[in-house]
């Protein structure tokens, strides 16, 4: 009966981690051996225990990056950044990297414009979406909107 406790508890765990809930909105995805498997979307899967890992739960509802920028005309600027993936297969290699990506871009787009600083934010912000939505689009991701504070 002893010897039996231990196989018992295996299952057990083996049964717990064998199946997986997406809950509505999100996606996860599955790596298998340290390579991409496949996507799960909103439902109860299976996965192999031991095999396959989820690495990301992708939100299909939309993030948000706040950020602050210092500008050389002394002037900071403080925004929020609102973006959401659209097509999961594609964002999900790039995934870990699209935030300091999101970062970068703005800097160099506000570094562009100088003389656009100033004047209208909601302007700005509107050509800062466009400009990062060139890149992120490709990689199944987008800006949706731009919100700059100066300071």
């Amino acid at each position: 009966m002893l010897a039996l406790l231990p196989l018992t508890v295996l299952t057990a765990l083996a049964a717990t981690t064998a199946f997986r809930r997406v809950p509505e909105g999100q996606v996860f995805s599955v790596y298998r051996a340290g390579k991409p498997h496949r996507l799960l979307k909103p439902g109860l899967h299976a996965l192999v225990p031991g095999l396959d890992r989820v690495v990301h739960r992708i939100d299909l509802n939309g993030r948000v990056l706040p950020f602050a920028a210092p500008l050389p005309e002394a002037r900071d600027v403080h925004g929020r950044v609102y973006w959401q993936v659209l097509e999961p297969e594609r964002a999900d290699p790039v995934l870990d990297e699209v935030e300091p990506w999101i970062r970068r871009g703005l800097l160099e787009a506000l570094e562009a414009e100088p003389a656009s600083v100033g004047a209208d934010p909601r302007a700005l912000g509107s050509r800062l979406k466009q400009r990062l939505n060139a890149a992120l689009r490709e990689r199944g991701m987008m800006v949706t909107r731009v919100e700059l504070d100066f300071a």
